[in-house]
């Protein structure tokens, strides 16, 4: 026989189901029927837990699918689209041009694709651990302006769950004017697989953001960096960037490929001397 505490939890979770509407009514029914068909069975306190745990992790990716709207679940499938694309981009090895490569390792590399144009490849080295390097990109994305010439601001425009932000990126002048202002709306996308974050990218829409008078609304995208720490010596992360831009507007191609290749190569070198900052007070 199911243990007393086991049959008031069920009792309780039953009696709660008055109390709750819509798709936590319908988890909670999901649960509170998996515990019936549980103390009608007689299953000891092991088995009860293991169940619970199994239902309510189920349940849990389920109800959190539902939460979002179809226009939040559209921006969740464009970062994951863009994600998959730029992995598959940087796992084909074949056809890459080297760009530059620096005294100190780091290297830019390019290659035409039919269905993207000139995509441009980062390959460097960090000596900072991954969690210093993720938490510079991804949590304090918005403070890139701080430190990076190449970006006047980012601005999240919205959140929606835990991997997915909606951005606007104002870009910097570059010397000279060669470049007129431009801007850019992305959705962006961060994602954790074991020892490696890969953070990806690509154009879209949102209507707290339209296109701005003066402004040239260019599109990235795919674009990724993954990091990984460097195999041997944990404390360095391996940078790769894969950048792929529209800057839209009359440029030359010649101009447009010079600038994205330097911007990857100062990207580079303003990341580590903002991580080797020490933290602020």
């Amino acid at each position: 026989m199911l243990p007393a505490t086991f049959k008031l939890c069920a009792a309780i979770s039953y009696q709660n189901l008055r109390n709750m509407t819509g798709l936590r009514r319908q988890a909670a029914v999901a649960i509170s029927q998996e515990l019936s068909k549980l103390a009608c069975r007689g299953a000891g306190p092991s088995a009860w837990v293991s169940q619970v745990r199994r239902r309510s992790s189920l349940l849990s990716s389920r109800l959190e699918e539902k939460l979002f709207s179809e226009v939040e679940m559209s921006y969740i499938k464009q970062g994951e689209e863009a994600l998959q694309k730029s992995l598959s981009i940087l796992g084909d090895q074949d056809g890459w041009k080297t760009e530059t490569v620096l005294g100190n390792g780091d290297r830019v590399l390019s290659k035409v694709l039919p269905d993207v144009g000139k995509v441009f490849r980062l390959e460097v080295v960090v000596e900072q651990p991954l969690a210093a390097v993720y938490g510079e990109l991804v949590d304090n994305m918005e403070q890139m302006g701080d430190w990076n010439p190449s970006v006047q601001q980012v601005k999240i425009l919205q959140k929606i769950g835990k991997d997915t932000v909606i951005t606007h990126e104002k870009a910097a002048a570059t010397p000279g004017n060669v470049v007129g202002p431009r801007d850019f709306v992305s959705v962006r996308c961060s994602k954790r697989r074991g020892s490696t974050c890969v953070l990806a990218g690509v154009a879209t829409t949102h209507g707290a953001m339209p296109e701005q008078e003066g402004v040239v609304r260019a599109e990235n995208g795919p674009t990724c960096m993954l990091l990984r720490p460097l195999p041997g010596s944990p404390s360095h992360t391996r940078l790769t960037w894969l950048l792929s831009i529209d800057l839209k507007g009359w440029l030359p191609k010649t101009v447009v490929n010079q600038v994205l290749a330097q911007t990857q190569v100062d990207f580079a070198n303003h990341l580590r001397q903002r991580l080797a900052r020490p933290p602020p007070a």
